[in-house]
């Protein structure tokens, strides 16, 4: 009997939607917290997660007593999506998503497969409970019935002390963390619920610039640069040429002379590495628009927005850029891309750049397709055509051909399987991510074959760059990091996943081969290739560097790193609350200085990505 009446006062408990529901939150605290925060404590779920679902669940018993049911479970699906949406993004950008992000929902249907590759089975049980309900509410007529009882007022004094209470410890609980830099302990700290709420409201962590004191002697303050004495290193010594820049898809610096088990990953680019200048400590800078920030940054120098793809953000621009420049020095300009123009709001973004042509599905149609678009054959193939054409034009060109057979999440079709893997590298990311970049360069070699055949090859500066990182540390299985440790030799780090190679190959031997030990990023090739070509960047602000005559280098990251983070000469820094806390991680292959990273350059940093977003914010609208 005793036993009997204390099960009863259990369910009368757990009967009460406020008790009921808060239970089915804190699982889905927990789970996030599983996935998202390293070494997290406990405890701190329930401190920073409860006072924000108390808010929302003592809002529905003062407000809609009536509907008490249909809004906790509204409210369990809203917060129960957000949860989601947060473990998902980060599992593959290693952010925390905000609302931001919701500028990028129309893109989702275009890279559904590397979304539902990022989906393990056990993140769907955030969503059971209200799968369960729902049926329950269908097909229960006791559980409609508990619904209908439920439809009375609770103790007001009681739910506005406990709902006055827990907004005041959300405050509490965002205040003292609003000034970090780093957004990953920001969440942590907050809770994720706060966080969201208080990143909707908060105010950019950039500091305000004049546009009017962004200069380029200025910016080369701040980055450490000297500009050399008298003609730089190989100034013009491509002049007139033509330029092809290669964005290839999720290419990482680590396939670049790569054998696995004896065969050569990239045998193509191996060579072309070994006859050019090879940039191994160079790194990529983009933001949340991925392959199309990193076409912006490539071809303007200037750094991603805050927030939003920067084909989003700055497309209404008139953009200083290197199409614009290039063809003011009588070059013919066009970009090549297998995808629909549309896609990431290029359209637009490449009138920003000024772009005279672009190519994009219309021109290469759909025939052998390759995840969404036609195969890096395909591109390869009618661009080296329109390249030949454009030869024949009698002045040179400067072309963009972006790469996409090499995209996540690497489901190569078995047609175009260039190589066998070994068997403890089937059926893991690291596997398909290695196949799908040996097709990659199997394609880029036939397209330099036929630049040679065709007598564009030898007229050509050839630059070869990655977009961005292919294998997310947070996306990979504790059996694919392993894969990932036998092939560095050591564990898999950030630095390593951010390094992407920079190939820059001119023709006639006009430069010597050699690897290239100094440390680099996205914004840097533009004032790498002008200088070549001999194309002067006077009257272009620009945020990167020419990487042949400068040595020091101070290079700010967004969104992949949390706010503050820097590369420099030897370090990647990522800041904690602060500089104070952050932490340094040296560059693998480069000589560790443990006192490399320093508060001005954690400062000048900052400032530069404010003096980037001021900058583009201030030119003129594109009429």
């Amino acid at each position: 009997m005793v036993l009997m009446t204390t099960r009863q006062r259990a369910w009368k408990w757990l009967s009460k939607p406020f008790v009921f529901f808060t239970i089915l939150m804190i699982f889905k605290m927990y789970l996030a917290g599983f996935v998202i925060f390293e070494g997290w404590r406990a405890w701190l779920p329930l401190a920073t997660g409860l006072p924000s679902v108390w808010v929302v669940f003592s809002l529905i018993e003062l407000l809609a007593p009536r509907r008490k049911l249909g809004m906790y479970l509204t409210m369990n699906a809203v917060m129960t999506s957000v949860y989601f949406a947060v473990i998902m993004y980060y599992k593959y950008f290693g952010v925390i998503v905000t609302y931001h992000a919701l500028k990028q929902v129309n893109q989702v249907t275009e890279v559904k497969g590397s979304v539902f590759s990022l989906l393990h089975p056990y993140f769907l049980l955030i969503y059971i409970d209200f799968v369960v309900l729902l049926a329950l509410l269908i097909a229960s007529r006791k559980f409609r019935a508990w619904g209908r009882a439920l439809k009375v007022r609770s103790s007001k004094s009681v739910f506005s002390a406990l709902g006055t209470l827990s907004l005041a410890a959300c405050i509490l609980t965002i205040w003292p963390y609003r000034d970090s830099m780093n957004e990953i302990l920001q969440a942590e700290n907050m809770g994720i619920l706060n966080y969201e709420a208080y990143a909707a409201f908060a105010a950019s962590k950039d500091n305000a610039v004049d546009p009017v004191n962004v200069t380029q002697d200025a910016i080369d303050k701040l980055k450490g640069n000297e500009k050399p004495a008298g003609t730089p290193l190989e100034w013009g010594v491509a002049a007139g040429k033509n330029v092809i820049v290669l964005q290839l898809e999720a290419f990482q610096n680590f396939l670049v002379g790569m054998k696995l088990d004896g065969q050569e990953i990239t045998p193509n680019i191996n060579k072309l590495a070994a006859e050019s200048l090879y940039f191994n400590h160079f790194y990529q800078q983009v933001g949340q628009g991925n392959t199309a920030d990193a076409e912006f940054v490539v071809n303007t120098s200037f750094y991603v927005p805050t927030n939003g793809a920067a084909s989003q953000e700055y497309a209404g621009k008139e953009l200083p850029s290197m199409p614009k420049v290039f063809e003011a020095n009588g070059y013919q300009t066009a970009t090549f891309h297998t995808n629909d123009v549309v896609f990431w709001n290029r359209n637009e973004m490449y009138k920003a750049l000024g772009w005279h042509d672009y190519y994009d599905k219309k021109f290469f149609g759909d025939e052998d397709t390759v995840m969404f678009a036609a195969s890096d054959e395909v591109l390869y193939d009618k661009t080296a055509d329109k390249l030949a054409e454009m030869q024949n034009g009698g002045s040179p060109f400067y072309a963009q051909v972006i790469s996409m057979s090499g995209h996540h999440p690497f489901n190569l079709p078995e047609r175009k399987y260039k190589m066998e893997l070994p068997d403890r590298f089937e059926g893991t990311l690291v596997g398909d991510y290695i196949r799908a970049q040996n097709y990659a360069d199997y394609a880029l070699g036939q397209f330099i074959d036929k630049l040679k055949a065709n007598g564009v090859w030898d007229d050509s500066v050839i630059v070869l760059y990655g977009d961005h990182q292919g294998l997310p540390i947070y996306s990979l299985t504790g059996r694919e990091k392993d894969l990932m440790k036998e092939i560095y030799g050591r564990e898999y780090g950030l630095p390593d996943m951010l390094n992407i190679p920079l190939i820059v190959r001119v023709p006639g031997n006009a430069v010597e081969p050699k690897e290239m030990t100094g440390v680099g990023g996205q914004s840097d090739i533009f004032p790498t290739v002008a200088n070549l070509a001999g194309v002067s960047l006077a009257d272009h602000l620009h945020f990167g560097q020419d990487l042949i005559n400068q040595n020091d280098n101070l290079l700010p990251e967004r969104y992949y790193l949390p706010t503050g983070s820097f590369l420099n000469n030897t370090q990647m820094f990522i800041p904690g609350k602060d500089f104070e806390d952050g932490t340094a991680r040296p560059l693998p292959g480069l000589a560790e200085d443990p006192k490399s990273a320093t508060q001005q350059q954690f400062d000048n940093a900052l400032e530069l990505l404010s003096m980037s977003d001021s900058y583009v914010r201030s030119l003129p609208d594109r009429q």
